[in-house]
């Protein structure tokens, strides 16, 4: 069980001189926006909501924005060869490129964070159409990820100024009860981990609420460490991993080979009814890690009492954990791309504010099978 008795008092402990509203979007680079909006979603219930490229003027970029209740991705391919989005795509696959926050103040924020030792991505810049102006800037985090703070409160169109709505009329399959973002996981290098640690705490003003080492997450043969970082109002949490020394090669380590670098290694988002949105997932098609049967033999006597019935928990794969404030349920999806690289977490939680430590041994056993099968865990 996992104490999570001080995390209120913790989250308090977050500066917020830089105060954080929320997860604004999200923004993959990927070889094919169109096909990849048509999966998301086909595949997780995504809404149609806002169009730029060709038809609004760009000449070098096509996205499409994808939306349900308050997830939205953006999804951004290239249109020639030689661009940044491309030579982003060609290393890294596709994968998260910007993790847009939203502010009140984006030139603010900007500032304070350059002052407070972060690297420029974008200087404050003020976008306009005939709904209003946002005003956008960025910073470099961990690898070649960003983040870019958002300011929109002059802002009432459909998404941002030169995005035109995007309507599909003929094909909006339901969504699957995805709610909003709960926490976004970074792989980083080896002995990197508390230098990003740092870099939240003292950029962003973030504060560490959890911490798990080598003996916490660990097999017979891989292990990681990770520390969770969150901002004051605990709407933004970024639990950051690193890997650390195992008899084979760690999911940190595959990651990092694969998306030859650091980044964004899987997006958790919550829901209020996990049984019936994996449910619908799979459905859909959507493939997810599947943990030994044996796991739910003792699930009961660990966790004790649940909501839930064990049955569809146990056909499902979906693991359950328990701290001091509740419980909580999860699942993991398979990667969502050709390279073993990012991935999605399915989440609700009764209560429970911590992040499912009495899963890990389970869960990683189930991600070295999927290693083992792929020729990459040695």
């Amino acid at each position: 069980m996992e104490n999570s008795l001080e995390l209120h008092k913790i989250f308090k402990n977050a500066k917020d001189f830089m105060p954080i509203n929320g997860t604004d979007y999200i923004e993959l680079y990927v070889s094919n926006s169109k096909q990849a909006a048509h999966y998301y979603k086909t595949a997780f219930g995504f809404q149609s909501l806002a169009y730029a490229g060709l038809k609004t003027g760009l000449n070098d970029r096509e996205s499409y924005v994808v939306t349900q209740d308050k997830i939205k991705l953006i999804l951004t391919s290239p249109l020639k060869s030689g661009t940044n989005i491309g030579k982003h795509i060609d290393k890294h696959g596709d994968g998260v490129k910007v993790v847009a926050l939203w502010v009140d103040d984006a030139t603010y924020a900007y500032e304070t964070a350059i002052q407070r030792g972060a690297k420029s991505y974008l200087k404050p810049v003020k976008e306009q159409d005939n709904d209003g102006e946002v005003v956008k800037s960025g910073i470099y985090t961990y690898g070649e990820t960003v983040h870019l703070f958002i300011e929109r409160k002059n802002y009432h169109g459909v998404f941002l100024p030169n995005f035109i709505k995007w309507e599909t009329p003929h094909y909006n399959p339901k969504p699957v009860g995805l709610k909003f973002v709960d926490h976004m996981v970074g792989n980083v290098g080896w002995n990197r981990m508390n230098t990003w640690v740092k870099f939240y705490e003292d950029v962003l003003g973030f504060a560490q609420i959890l911490s798990f080492d080598d003996k916490d997450i660990s097999t017979d043969f891989t292990a990681l460490m990770s520390k969770v970082m969150s901002n004051g109002n605990g709407r933004i949490k970024f639990p950051i991993n690193e890997p650390a020394e195992g008899k084979k090669k760690s999911q940190v380590e595959e990651y990092l080979d694969f998306y030859e670098g650091e980044g964004i290694q899987h997006i958790a988002v919550a829901t209020d009814d996990i049984i019936s949105t994996v449910t619908a997932l799979r459905n859909r098609g959507v493939e997810f890690l599947q943990v030994p049967k044996t796991y739910y033999d003792a699930v009961t006597d660990r966790v004790g009492k649940i909501d839930e019935d064990l049955a569809p928990l146990k056909e499902l794969g979906i693991l359950v954990d328990r701290d001091d404030e509740g419980y909580l349920l999860q699942i993991f999806t398979q990667p969502v791309e050709p390279r073993p690289t990012m991935f999605f977490e399915i989440i609700q939680r009764k209560g429970a504010q911590s992040f499912g430590k009495g899963n890990f041994k389970a869960l990683f056993e189930a991600i070295e099978r999927e290693q083992e099968l792929r020729g990459t865990l040695h």
